[in-house]
């Protein structure tokens, strides 16, 4: 279905299945605005019959929002249906909807997107209707929508980023004065709570009441820190305990400090929520707040959650913990900072001995300056960054860290003992969006693409292998979106594109990857066939795993291919001639007198320490501009991939091992 906002009349009705529409995307995107702009001007409602369906309602209080939508035209924000949803409910004003959103131009570019295949994090947008900040075209539009819908808005520029005062700042370099298509994915939504009785638990053991709405959508979890105002009753009413007065209980979320029913209802509370939770007698579990629990049936707690700190376990260790001091701005976590984003902070390091030493501060020891650094560069600890990618702007936090995740892998201040486990107070004063490249010409792209690979390099040779790879793949999910424009444009790109696979490949090779390794190669070698780098690199890959034949096909077919990579591939013909024999050297020494039994009796097999029979390489330094990796990465491989390649662990062993049991007509034998 097509429909035209400002009035109540569909457009038209699009004939066929909707799994015909889907196929029909690609088309779709190159042709909807036709199909709108014919549309348009056949659709829309004449003004006096639009006065005479209007009917009066009751009068109530005119919010934004209301003031906003009454900003809306006919024809400035049109809806497709893509596939439909299920149900029979819309959200509404207090909802909170969770939707992934992927922006194009009319012509069918990714402008923006949530979704992981168009360069987005993956994660998808969480809001309330009638709180958070939105778009108009969105605060009109996803109304419409059912749970599971997809819907594609076309948005004149006054229905999105373009809108006068428009309350949602726009993205840098964001076409805010152009037609966009938002494709908007109604994942799940939640009814408002109102003053009626939430059902916490599915069998009805614990429900909740509410009071008074709280503030914002988060809410408590484990290991959070809350405090809270709580007194319980019995169901007749009686006055079981009070802790109204004073300081708000404090209590640490998922530690058993107040009843389990309990914890269950403000887990469902928002900040200043005040709400009645009702909890029966398997869910009264003894705690410090109410240590006697036997004889009631049912308690009813009244809360008023007051406040809680945001304590996330980054490591899922209890190593590694940030606690929010202070609340930032925005909304988590679409606020924080992106990958590659350039950070501000003020920090305070501190030992975690007794006296709390303090070892750097940027307030006094950076001349007040704040630290400036690119998130995604390995430019502080990996702890540090962690956290703070996971921070507002304006959001103060306490960092415990573990020294593995902090100076110990990093460049140690002086004064920081080897082994020592540090404290930071971190505060994100702000951060730069990464660079947009909507708009930018073709050098311009290849420009900024080589300082990313530049410093995926430098990565690379500092041995930061995942970071490095994160890199190379950012500028390769980049590269989806640009077109060359001509021949020479073409063949520049093509080189650009196929050293970044390669890239990734050698950086699987190092982390230990085998298959994804020879994945990234096959990307080079379905556009490239007589590449001979990536059959090099292939080969290479091959070779760590086991599969001698395969490695040795593709050294071969390097010689043909380039006659000036003979030297290369004759070096790599003999090194793995080496190390086939010293496998199967290993494999006759292991299963040495198996064969010298009588029938039915069992030979023991010997087992030889990998640690001590390890195959010793070339030394590689973690170079990436060298034409080719020499680095002998098959004891990695084989313990990242599982033993995946190959016939089994015996032959991963002893290739040559089936060619003799086959001569011998033991091809099926039994190793017991």
């Amino acid at each position: 279905m097509l429909k035209e906002y400002g009035e109540e009349k569909d457009v038209m009705k699009m004939d066929g299945e909707l799994t015909d529409f889907v196929a029909a995307f690609a088309w779709t995107l190159g042709n909807i605005n036709d199909i709108w702009s014919t549309t348009l001007e056949h659709s829309r409602i004449p003004e006096e019959d639009a006065e005479q369906s209007y009917v009066p309602q009751k009068k109530k209080s005119e919010s934004e929002d209301d003031k906003r939508r009454k900003k809306i035209v006919p024809g400035s924000l049109m809806k497709a249906l893509m596939r439909p949803g299920g149900g029979e409910s819309n959200p509404s004003d207090g909802d909170q909807i969770t939707y992934h959103c992927t922006v194009r131009t009319l012509d069918g570019v990714v402008v923006e997107s949530t979704r992981s295949e168009h360069g987005g994090k993956g994660i998808p947008i969480r809001n309330v209707l009638g709180k958070s900040k939105m778009i108009l075209g969105l605060l009109e539009g996803i109304p419409t929508m059912l749970k599971g819908e997809v819907a594609m808005f076309k948005m004149m520029p006054q229905m999105h980023y373009g809108e006068e005062d428009c309350p949602v700042p726009a993205p840098s370099s964001f076409p805010k004065e152009d037609d966009l298509h938002f494709e908007i994915e109604l994942i799940d939504f939640s009814k408002a709570k109102a003053r009626i009785a939430k059902v916490v638990s599915d069998d009805l053991g614990v429900l909740k009441k509410v009071i008074d709405e709280g503030q914002g959508w988060e809410s408590p979890r484990e290991p959070y820190e809350v405090k809270a105002w709580i007194s319980a009753k019995t169901g007749d009413g009686k006055l079981i305990m009070s802790h109204t007065e004073g300081e708000p209980y404090f209590f640490s979320f998922g530690k058993c400090e107040v009843p389990k029913g309990l914890e269950m209802g403000i887990g469902t509370m928002t900040r200043k929520e005040k709400a009645v939770v009702y909890v029966t007698n398997q869910y009264l579990t003894p705690s410090p707040l109410l240590p006697m629990i036997e004889g009631y049936e049912e308690v009813h707690f009244e809360v008023e959650l007051v406040h809680f700190i945001q304590v996330r376990d980054m490591l899922g260790d209890g190593r590694l913990i940030k606690r929010r001091l202070h609340d930032g701005k925005g909304d988590f976590p679409m606020d924080c900072p992106l990958h590659d984003s350039l950070l501000r902070v003020h920090y305070k390091g501190m030992l975690l001995n007794e006296e709390k030493t303090v070892f750097y501060d940027t307030r006094v020891d950076n001349q007040g300056e704040p630290l400036e650094f690119s998130s995604g560069e390995g430019m502080v600890p990996e702890g540090f960054e962690m956290c703070v990618r996971l921070m507002l702007p304006g959001e103060i936090a306490l960092v415990t860290c573990p020294p593995d995740y902090a100076y110990d892998k990093f460049s140690r201040p002086p004064s920081v003992p080897e082994g020592a486990h540090v404290q930071w107070e971190i505060e994100l004063l702000g951060f730069e969006m990464p660079k947009d490249w909507t708009g930018l010409n073709f050098q311009e792209i290849m420009d900024e693409a080589e300082k990313i690979r530049v410093t995926g390099n430098r990565l690379f040779k500092e041995g930061k292998f995942e970071l490095a790879k994160a890199k190379y793949e950012k500028v390769l999910r980049e590269f989806n979106h640009v077109n060359p424009q001509t021949d020479e444009e073409g063949k520049v790109f093509l080189d650009t594109r196929n050293s970044l696979h390669l890239n990734v490949a050698a950086c699987f090779l190092k982390m230990g990857e085998c298959r994804k390794s020879i994945d990234a190669c096959n990307k080079v070698l379905d556009a490239t066939p007589v590449h001979a780098k990536a059959l090099y690199r292939r080969g290479m890959a091959y070779m760590a795993a086991g599969d001698f034949e395969e490695a040795r096909s593709d050294f071969q077919m390097m010689i043909k291919v380039d006659k000036s990579s003979e030297p290369d591939a004759t070096a790599a013909l003999a090194k793995l001639k080496k190390q086939e024999q010293e496998v199967e050297r290993k494999a006759r020494k292991q299963f040495k007198g198996l064969f010298d039994k009588k029938p039915g009796e069992i030979a023991e097999v010997q087992v030889e320490d990998r640690a001590g029979g390890e195959i010793t390489g070339e030394n590689q330094k973690n170079d990436l501009s060298a034409p080719l990796l020499e680095r002998d990465d098959s004891q990695h491989c084989n313990e990242a991939d599982g033993g995946q390649y190959g016939m089994g662990w015996f032959y991963s062993l002893w290739p040559s091992g089936r060619r003799i049991f086959s001569a011998l007509g033991l091809d099926r034998c039994t190793i017991l």
